[in-house]
């Protein structure tokens, strides 16, 4: 009798141990991981699914939900080896077989993954976002829409380019930093060049306080060059990202404005003859 006792506790503590609470242990500590690498994860993108209003913001908790649900998948396939190896399933041939099939799906797929990893990179290290003005190549637009595969690039004449984010090798970004819109006026040699830089001044100091989506002060840097047009004026100016075209035109509007009513002429090709004998 006692040795019948003795098998079955033998037995039990086998089946309560090993079989029971091993893979107990392995699928708590595998919540617990999951837990804490996906805290980490929002911690290190910054989300707040209550605080969620852009576009851009949505784009980007859509990544961290790809990246979390990856590495729950990765833990299962993790927990299921494990589990199977408790119960005394080889597992050697079926990691052979996983190992196979991923090195043939990687050579499949090398492309579409090196979309996947380049999107993934020009989100997290913000190359650009949705609404910058970049060029690509030789396309220059708006950004319509960023992919982990391709991003779509809007041009200021209507068409749309879509290019796969692993040839996005360089890029210009026209919205990291303040633009200068930049105007040149020529002003005639027989002017009075001394009258029309006087106005110009005042000009600029009027555009300082009435111009829009500009940062900083409208500046006269003085005779920039001299031309067949004439004595050619500079007038600069700081503005917000991409905004320095539009800026550009109304100064020119109002250079125009202020010069005619001073009766100051603007430039414009001139040819000069002489005509005498050579000496």
């Amino acid at each position: 009798m006692e040795g019948i006792l003795n098998v079955l506790n033998t037995i039990s503590e086998k089946i309560m141990v090993k079989e029971i609470i091993g893979p107990i242990l392995v699928i708590c500590i595998s919540i617990l991981l999951n837990g804490i690498i996906k805290n980490f994860v929002h911690r290190f993108f910054h989300i707040d699914r209550k605080k969620l209003k852009t576009k851009e913001e949505k784009r980007t908790i859509t990544v961290v939900s790809l990246i979390t649900n990856i590495i729950k998948y990765v833990i299962i396939l993790i927990d299921v080896i494990i589990i199977l190896g408790i119960y005394g399933i080889p597992t050697a041939s079926i990691i052979a077989s996983l190992g196979a099939v991923g090195v043939v799906l990687g050579l499949a797929l090398q492309d579409t993954l090196k979309d996947f990893v380049s999107g993934f990179f020009i989100i997290t290290d913000n190359l650009y976002r949705m609404g910058d003005w970049i060029e690509v190549g030789n396309f220059e637009g708006e950004v319509i829409n960023i992919g982990l595969k391709t991003t779509q690039i809007r041009a200021y004449t209507g068409e749309v380019k879509i290019i796969s984010n692993r040839t996005v090798t360089e890029v210009i970004n026209y919205n990291l930093s303040n633009t200068l819109a930049i105007v040149d006026i020529p002003i005639p040699y027989e002017e009075d060049y001394e009258k029309a830089e006087q106005v110009l001044k005042e000009l600029c100091v009027k555009l300082t306080d009435t111009l829009d989506k500009i940062r900083g002060t409208v500046t006269l840097l003085g005779i920039n060059e001299y031309n067949e047009k004439g004595l050619v004026y500079r007038i600069t100016v700081d503005t917000v990202p991409t905004e320095h075209y539009g800026v550009q035109r109304e100064i020119r509007k109002q250079v125009k404005q202020v010069l005619d009513q001073n009766k100051i002429q603007m430039g414009y090709p001139q040819v000069v003859v002489h005509n005498g004998k050579r000496v």
